[in-house]
């Protein structure tokens, strides 16, 4: 126990600072939507094998070395229909959300980067692939965030301030450091408040995200079987994070794909659940870049 631990186990503790949410609010809400299709693992995409992670067909196996037409397929209503449904509802009520895209996948439907940046969504870096970069080597990875920036670049007009990658490896917050122009990533789970880490002895901010006020239940797991199970875990969520706000003042990140919320039985609780939100005063609708830019403005990292 003499030797360094590289963990932060204690973060805030007990006694989290007052984040100063704008207007007094008692609760800063992100909504995020996950854009994935075109990157996933595909035999088109270089890869040895189909995509099963998150295909919304229950128990649907990875094809080694041929093409999955089935998980192709259910990504596919992502970017067809899943999104736009989701753009609709969100255009409707007025919400301004972040986009996790991957960048190989936007790269090939331009039309829903321009309908994100005339909405005034922000769009998150998700990786140029959406793989698990934990066995990923230094230099791949290196340069698949480099891929990345430039991809969003090209579609987007401006370069990713936030960054994504939703299963990193040991290496991926020190390499996006070390590109560099980012505002912030959202590759911790760990707290419910904005931290500053530690990267290579220089300050990186960490705005938390979360895998569990999350539409990946629907998906081959034990989880949500229905909108209206997904609308009562958020709604119960929210109504404690708004009571405590009242002295503690927290972030609540949501999360959906367009693959499995954007569909029909999903999007309707999940509509419910925005609508019970704007029923409520004193609560931040935001991105995660205006979460990043409140945070440097308001605790810039300590000099050392």
């Amino acid at each position: 126990m003499t030797k360094p631990y590289p963990r932060d186990l204690l973060g805030y503790g007990p006694h989290p600072p007052d984040p100063k949410w704008p207007d007094g609010a008692r609760l800063a809400v992100e909504f995020c939507v996950a854009y994935e299709t075109g990157g996933e693992s595909n035999i088109l995409h270089g890869d040895a094998r189909s995509e099963d992670m998150l295909t919304d067909v229950f128990g649907l196996p990875a094809v080694e070395g041929a093409r999955s037409m089935l998980a192709e397929s259910t990504f596919e209503y992502g970017s067809r229909v899943g999104f736009w449904r989701l753009m609709r509802l969100f255009r409707e009520r007025e919400i301004k959300v972040s986009v996790l895209a991957v960048a190989m996948g936007l790269e090939r439907v331009p039309e829903a980067a321009q309908a994100m940046v005339e909405a005034g969504h922000e769009i998150v870096s998700h990786g140029w692939r959406w793989i698990d970069y934990q066995s990923v080597s230094e230099a791949e990875e290196r340069d698949h965030i480099r891929k990345a920036v430039e991809a969003i670049e090209k579609v987007s007009g401006s370069r990713p301030l936030g960054w994504m990658t939703g299963r990193p490896g040991p290496n991926t917050r020190r390499l996006v450091a070390e590109e560099g122009g980012f505002l912030y990533d959202h590759d911790g789970l760990n707290d419910e408040l904005p931290y500053w880490a530690d990267v290579e002895g220089a300050p990186h901010l960490v705005v938390p995200y979360s895998y569990e006020t999350n539409d990946n239940a629907f998906s081959g797991r034990q989880g949500f079987a229905t909108g209206a199970e997904f609308c009562t875990y958020l709604t119960e969520a929210f109504d404690l994070l708004y009571a405590e706000g009242a002295h503690s003042p927290k972030q609540m990140t949501v999360a959906v794909h367009d693959r499995l919320t954007g569909r029909p039985g999903r999007a309707s609780g999940f509509a419910r659940f925005l609508d019970h939100v704007l029923n409520h005063d004193d609560v931040w609708i935001c991105r995660g870049i205006d979460v990043a830019r409140h945070w440097h403005k308001h605790f810039p990292p300590a000099e050392t």
